[in-house]
């Protein structure tokens, strides 16, 4: 299916990214991926071994002239993030990933693509499987379930890694050397309801928001995307407001690291108010285009009449106490940083929402690389539900990564770069959550650094990888591990 990438420079990355394409590996479901893991250790006959929460480690010795080098570890997660299109009918759990060129661009056809981290997990593979390539010693890192909890990297055996120095491969703009990242935690709100009995006289109504980009809560947070499930609150709320609207289900979302994309509800009014109404749907919406035109321009908004008759609705306070709640949710960045030009210090992402029989299930995600900050932003969401009468948790978290400004790994890395294409990399930390860490809190003193190819739209069908970085991203590591520091 995507044996056109065979063609494509340079030829080990690419096959074994093809390769992937061919594998499902949703989170938290990466057993097909973790067996072509070990077939692949023990065809190539490295040292390949398992932790107890299934992260994998193949480890392969230096090349000749290149013994007395450092061990280096290089790591990536396996697991992807599974968004599609409404559109689109597709098994991650069974399908291959269809991909194609488009402008420059790899991406899928109206899924996730991937790359977000199989094409740092293809650069190891090749890494791995090369006879030609000179290295020190390397350890090559598979971590599971990242996307959805960073439970691989949080459940990392202590004991598993030999090397002190990492190449974390996961990070998304080519150019840009991270030495930093926030920390996360995850704030839940379930609010209760009753079901009662739809009044009479009243006109169903499909209310849809979708068409936005949607997007990484960390990476794209500052960019003032389009969030689905407050662009449909805000037309609820004023549906209740000035029509008497009387909810039956609304969801919207999906992954608590992914901006909404798509929401919907179903909903009943009046019936005598129905043009008064439609026209205010139309009025609203217009506004809200007008709003978001520059960043979200496919923004569609669509309230139609239901074929069906809506026989139950949620009781109205608990309506009331949604809607409410949901308004005052915070979403988007709350802090800049004030060491750190431009760079976002504090966030929240208003996730997903999910009805079940007497309950929503609200999902959002706070970042920060200020501690208290973090603390701050979590309680500040949870404010807002526990108004409403939610019961609110806290998920652990996990801890950000603090920059070394001693680190032996980074002069490396941006001399290399240097070497390579003649011009200075940017070096920065990164407001999405890095597996490093964790893995420095697990192993303390690691050197760390994390580079990696463009892709943009990540955590979105939109995500692409720009073709042309992922040479520069294979030159790049290759460089720093023939440059790697002796013993």
């Amino acid at each position: 299916m995507n044996d056109f990438l065979h063609n494509l420079e340079p030829k080990g990355v690419w096959h074994y990214f093809s390769e992937i394409l061919s594998i499902p590996r949703p989170s938290k479901k990466e057993e097909k991926i973790v067996a072509y893991l070990d077939a692949f250790g023990k065809k190539h006959q490295l040292e390949t071994l398992r932790d107890a929460i299934g992260n994998v480690l193949i480890r392969k010795a230096a090349t000749k002239g290149f013994e007395n080098k450092q061990i280096i570890v290089l790591q990536s997660h396996i697991d992807m993030v599974c968004e599609k299109n409404s559109d689109i009918t597709h098994d991650f759990e069974n399908d291959p990933i269809e991909a194609q060129v488009v402008d420059g661009w790899l991406k899928a056809k109206g899924t996730t693509l991937g790359a977000d981290d199989g094409i740092g997990v293809a650069a190891q593979l090749a890494l791995l499987a090369a006879t030609d390539i000179e290295h020190g010693p390397i350890e090559c890192l598979f971590t599971v379930d990242e996307e959805t909890g960073l439970t691989g990297a949080f459940e990392l055996d202590k004991n598993l890694l030999k090397g002190r120095i990492l190449l974390n491969l996961d990070s998304e703009d080519e150019g840009e050397l991270f030495i930093g990242c926030a920390g996360g935690k995850g704030t839940t709100a379930k609010l209760f309801f009753q079901k009662e009995k739809a009044p009479a006289n009243h006109l169903s109504y499909h209310v849809k928001v979708s068409g936005l980009k949607g997007g990484h809560s960390g990476d794209d947070i500052h960019r003032g995307l389009g969030n689905a499930n407050k662009i449909l609150n805000r037309l609820l709320w004023m549906a209740t407001k000035d029509f008497d609207m009387r909810l039956n289900h609304m969801e919207g979302g999906n992954l608590h690291n992914a901006i909404a994309r798509e929401a919907r509800a179903i909903c009943c009014i009046p019936a005598n108010l129905q043009n008064a109404f439609e026209q205010a749907v139309e009025s609203l919406a217009s506004q809200l285009k007008n709003e978001f035109k520059l960043i979200e321009p496919a923004l569609h908004i669509e309230c139609l009449p239901s074929s069906t008759t809506v026989e139950e609705i949620v009781d109205a306070k608990a309506q009331k106490n949604l809607l409410n709640s949901l308004y005052a949710c915070p979403h988007g960045v709350l802090a800049m940083s004030q060491s750190i030009p431009g760079f976002v210090e504090t966030s929240t992402n208003l996730a997903s929402i999910r009805q079940k029989d007497d309950h929503w299930f609200i999902a959002t995600s706070q970042r920060s690389s200020v501690a208290s900050a973090l603390t701050d932003a979590t309680q500040m969401v949870a404010a807002a539900f526990l108004l409403a009468g939610a019961e609110v948790e806290h998920g652990d978290g996990y801890p950000g990564w603090e920059p070394n400004p001693n680190s032996v790994i980074r002069e490396i890395t941006e001399k290399a770069y240097f070497r390579l294409f003649g011009k200075q990399p940017d070096v920065k930390a990164i407001h999405a959550g890095l597996e490093c860490g964790l893995i420095g809190d697990k192993y303390p003193g690691m050197d760390m650094i994390s580079f990696g190819p463009t892709i943009k739209g990540a955590h979105s069908p939109d995500e692409r990888l720009q073709l042309d970085t992922v040479s520069k991203f294979w030159e790049l590591t290759l460089e720093v591990l023939r440059n790697g520091p002796e013993n």
